[in-house]
């Protein structure tokens, strides 16, 4: 009996994006970003007293927002609106770009489809993590401006006197004094955001045929893009919400001298496993409304700016 030969695998059809698609993606993701954090300022706000301020301990979302406006005023709802959309603005563009350069890399590098197929997990967690730690390079020093506005009133009347500030007093050292702790935060933030997005979207096509695929409709494709985004927000707030909470405390100032990490670890003590996730439900609620909204938004303005669609290396219903 002759011998099969066996199947070599077969190779991966990559995309060769150009650097004008390059430039749609960050731009896209720019946009998508700054409108979406800008917009869940006041809720950001609400979330961050709940964690620092002894004032707001217990309080759920609806009452913390109340105790906000009796206290402070409604204009306090948009303290630190500069810092967010400057920040994400170049965040959101860095990471969502990113992470189309960083999926499309480690696919090469898997070699052929089955491969990257059968790793394709992996290639999310990867590509996320490496587009959202160069990300939050940029994201930093506005995030620690935000959060000393946010927790500390009368700090600055807005972004260029925050950080300013926050440089004259502290210099590059205090604007980066909370980088490992958002990468702690934003690189899991990340990967609940893109890995389950691409799985909550492989769930669903796989189990409708090709032919229904090529004819859904655009409410259907919407519905997906919603739902999918919704379950990615409420992974991704979960996964980050301790190190959230972490961050900022560290901003305020709170917990011991000495190493980031020994801070972080002193102050992850003392705050307890049921501290470390007060004010979950708002920021839940936050980070399903952002999370959905940046992807809709951004497949909308790619396809406005005629950038072509990411690479899918989704599993086929065998």
């Amino acid at each position: 009996m002759p011998l099969q030969k066996k199947q070599s695998p077969e190779p991966f059809s990559i995309p060769q994006f150009t650097s004008r698609d390059y430039r749609s993606f960050f731009f896209a993701g720019a946009i998508c970003c700054t409108i979406s954090h800008g917009a869940m300022t006041p809720i950001d706000v609400v979330k961050t007293r709940i964690q620092i301020d002894p004032a707001f301990k217990g309080l759920g979302f609806v009452s913390g927002t109340r105790q906000v406006i009796v206290r402070e005023g409604a204009s306090t709802l948009l303290t630190g609106f500069g810092p967010t959309a400057v920040g994400y603005l170049a965040q959101g563009g860095a990471k969502f770009a990113g992470y189309e350069v960083w999926k499309k890399t480690f696919a090469e590098i898997a070699g052929d489809q089955e491969t990257a197929v059968k790793y394709r997990t992996a290639i999310y967690l990867g590509a996320a993590s490496a587009a959202e730690f160069f990300a939050d390079i940029l994201l930093t020093p506005l995030e620690a401006t935000r959060i000393r506005m946010v927790s500390q009133r009368g700090y600055a009347t807005g972004l260029v006197s925050g950080i300013t500030r926050l440089a004259r007093e502290g210099g590059v050292r205090e604007l980066y004094a909370g980088f490992l702790p958002i990468i702690c935060k934003q690189i899991p933030y990340a990967i609940g955001q893109f890995t389950v997005n691409e799985l909550c979207h492989e769930i669903v096509y796989r189990n409708i045929s090709e032919e229904t695929k090529r004819s859904l409709s655009g409410t259907y494709k919407f519905g997906i893009a919603l739902g999918s985004g919704i379950i990615a927000g409420f992974a991704a707030a979960v996964l980050s919400h301790p190190a959230d909470t972490l961050l900022s405390q560290i901003n305020k100032g709170h917990g011991p001298k000495g190493s980031m990490i020994f801070r972080l670890t002193t102050l992850a003590k003392e705050t307890g496993l049921r501290g470390l996730f007060s004010g979950l439900g708002p920021r839940m609620i936050m980070t399903a409304g952002l999370v959905s909204s940046q992807f809709l938004m951004y497949g909308a303005i790619k396809d406005a700016l005629g950038a072509p669609a990411g690479l899918e290396i989704h599993k086929e219903l065998s």
